[in-house]
Order: C-alpha cells, then structure tokens, then sequence
C-alpha cells in the first residue's frame, strides 16, 4: 500500500479485509472493520486486538466514516485556525503513513517467513529427491536383475518347451507303434480263434481217430540169445516193470506129470 492508494486494511490479524463505510480507528493508530471493531470494542475495559493497548480515553476509539458526505467536510474544520487544520492534518498523515508503513512490515514479515516456508520446503523437496533418486537407483539395480532372471527362465523355459515337444514325439511315435502292434495282435489273435476246432466236432473227431487206431500187439521178449523161453508183455519194451513168464512146450514136456486133482 502507497500513498496513492484510499483503501486501509483491517488490522485484525485474521481479517485483513479491505475498509469499506464505517471503521473503528484507535489512538495507537490501528484501524479495523466495522464487524471486529464493534465486537471487540463493545467489552470494557476495550482493549486493542493488535498491540493489547489498553484504551480507556473518551476519545481513545472513534467509528468514523471513510468516505464522508460534501457537507461534512465542508464543515468539520470550518472555524478553526490554521495552525489547528495544519495539526488536525500533520496527525491524520502520520495515523496513515503508520499504517503504510505497518502494511509495508506486515508484508515484509509475510514474505520472510514466506521465505523461510520456501527454504524449508525446498531442503524438504532436496531430501525426498535424494531419498527418490536412491529408490530409483535401488529399483534400476532391482529391474536389471530381475530383468537377468527373466532371461534365465525364458532360456529355461524355451529348453523345457523343446523337451517337452521332443517328448511328445516320441510319445506318438511309441503311441504308433503301440497302436500297431495291439491291430497285428488282434489280427493274429482272430487268426488262432478260427483255426481252433469246434467243442462237437473236437469229441467226434477224437473218437474216429480212437477207433482207427490198431491196438498195439503184445510183443514177446527173449530171455536169452539160445532159450526158447519167452515173456509177454502189454507195456512198451524199455519201460515195463511187471510181467508174466511162460515157459515153452519143450519144458513143459521134460518137466513130470503131476496130476492135482
């Protein structure tokens, strides 16, 4: 705010509104809006809301109005002399090069500590960006090595693939020969089926061929080279075991006639 400017700031510290109408203007030189200054002169002993001035004067708080009628100052400092409108006005200059130069502190201090705000926010931001480029980092190496892992099993992966179609041919290669194999054995299977004899026809066939056969003749063995003497046998010659002897005609003639009655 400038000299050039007619338009004073509230002095309540959470207001800060432009005046507009009607003012409070104290005799420690602060000014405020109609609202604060009607809320807060209104409790006695008043006290001033931006410096704890106590104000205890008849004439120490005056709601005055910013933008008078033309009657009013035609007629305010009618009557008075000279050097009083020049003391009146001396007064009036300082309550409003004070303020100016309150407004001009008050920003000041506004944009120190703006500035501090900043200072802090930008070592604030320094730090997260130290912290974000070690994450980075520590993410880049991350990256890289999953990046090798992932190498690692897609080469896995592209050799279990090549097993696995070479396990697959051979598998319909034995399935083909599986496949094969079960059709020649069912052919040959069905082959065996039909040459075997029927149940009816395999026990006729069994007994013609039983009454064809000729009865094997008794044989009669020597008992030695010169004798006449000889056995009958009803068994074959190399496995007999039992046997009846009968002697020849001639010994039965040597031997004497015994009549048994």
């Amino acid at each position: 705010m400038s000299f050039c400017d007619d338009t004073l700031l509230c002095n309540f510290p959470k207001c800060r509104t432009k005046l507009g109408g009607f003012a409070w203007v104290t005799a420690c030189s602060h000014v405020f809006c109609d609202q604060h200054g009607s809320g807060e002169f209104s409790r006695s002993p008043a006290i001033c809301p931006a410096c704890s001035s106590a104000l205890s004067g008849k004439l120490d708080i005056v709601r005055t109005e910013l933008s008078p009628s033309e009657e009013y100052k035609a007629m305010v400092l009618a009557g008075l002399r000279p050097d009083v409108i020049l003391d009146i006005s001396a007064r009036a200059l300082a309550f409003w090069s004070y303020q100016v130069h309150q407004e001009r502190m008050f920003q000041e201090y506004s944009l120190s500590r703006a500035e501090a705000q900043l200072k802090q926010m930008d070592k604030v931001v320094t730090q997260q960006n130290q912290s974000r480029e070690v994450e980075l980092s520590g993410m880049r190496g991350e990256i890289a090595s999953l990046k090798k892992v992932m190498e690692e099993y897609k080469r896995k992966y592209s050799e279990v693939s090549e097993r696995l179609m070479e396990r697959n041919r051979q598998y319909q290669k034995l399935q083909g020969l599986y496949d094969s194999l079960r059709l020649r054995n069912m052919v040959v299977g069905a082959g065996d089926r039909d040459m075997l004899p029927q149940p009816g026809r395999n026990d006729y066939n069994i007994g013609v061929a039983r009454q064809g056969t000729p009865q094997r003749s008794p044989q009669f063995l020597s008992v030695a080279p010169g004798g006449d003497g000889r056995f009958f046998s009803c068994l074959e010659a190399d496995g007999a075991k039992n046997f009846f002897q009968y002697s020849s005609p001639a010994r039965e003639r040597g031997r004497p006639y015994i009549n048994k009655h």
